[in-house]
């Protein structure tokens, strides 16, 4: 008898109003080649233009807060190498998350988050901006609510805060096939209960909570998405850009990158910051 999938995700990741793109809406995500073309004849330029430039002449102004990216689910930190590399060239001092794949339970990996954006604020004496791509801004989101003391800025990129069940079926399957091996004993994994259980609900009520005051809040998104439904990432809350752009290619587009940048501050918003622990850098 063949294997059934079932949907394990809770049913109040996906209220009302909102829908898993069809299955053929993932064909929509082909578009990433020409993304990634589009990446490359940038950076062709970029060199160009920086061959062309005196030595002198070359040096950048730091800009603002420091920078964290976040990956998406399944993702790593090599994701956002590309969009990295092109905000460290605008002046941005960019950091990465230190999650080799976001595979795990989400309320484990906001924990790592919290930690990473610690250490980065007591080293640069400074609140830190977030960018998180899918699941990675969802997870920038609920860290901000919690520790607004660390987070001075967040950008999300295609991230579906409003229904983190609204995505495509080959994720609900990549989920199943965790959560299946997570029962399993294979360690490190989401496991059914942060997908349909209390860590679920929670890491969904932190992406729903008002954002505190005097932290800016960006939510970037795309018709064009094929992965998540678009409307699940138009927060109420956030300042609400729209690009044209698939799911994949909102990391590595470079019209993509010049809306984060766009939507970063470039000036530093205090010269130190004060963490829950009494410490002061």
């Amino acid at each position: 008898m063949a294997h059934v999938s079932t949907n394990p995700l809770a049913d109040f990741l996906l209220p009302e109003g909102f829908a898993a793109p069809g299955a053929g809406a993932v064909l929509r995500e082909g578009s990433a080649v020409v993304e990634i073309g589009r990446f490359a004849l940038r950076a062709a330029g970029d060199r160009r233009h920086r061959r062309d430039t005196s030595y002198a002449a070359r040096a950048v102004p730091r800009l603002g807060d420091p920078v964290l990216l976040v990956p998406g689910f399944l993702a790593g930190d090599g994701t956002l190498a590309l969009m990295s590399r092109s905000l460290r060239a605008q002046g941005f001092r960019t950091y990465r998350s230190h999650i080799h794949a976001n595979i795990g339970c989400t309320l484990n990996a906001a924990a790592q988050l919290e930690a990473r954006l610690e250490s980065i604020a007591i080293r640069r004496g400074s609140r830190v901006q977030v960018v998180g791509h899918s699941l990675g801004g969802m997870l920038a989101r609920g860290v901000a609510v919690r520790r607004p003391d660390l987070v001075s800025n967040v950008v999300t990129l295609g991230s579906p805060m409003l229904a983190p069940g609204a995505h495509h079926r080959s994720l609900s399957a990549s989920v199943e096939m965790l959560v299946r091996l997570s029962k399993a004993g294979v360690p490190g994994l989401m496991a059914e209960d942060c997908v349909a259980g209390a860590c679920a609900r929670r890491s969904f009520e932190e992406c729903r909570a008002a954002m505190p005051a005097g932290i800016g809040f960006a939510a970037v998104y795309s018709r064009r998405d094929g992965i998540v439904d678009w409307r699940a990432c138009i927060d109420p809350a956030a300042h609400q850009v729209e690009v044209t752009a698939s799911h994949l290619g909102m990391a590595f587009d470079p019209r993509v990158i010049d809306v984060v940048a766009d939507n970063l501050l470039r000036t530093s918003a205090a010269s130190a910051v004060e963490v829950d622990r009494g410490k002061s850098a």
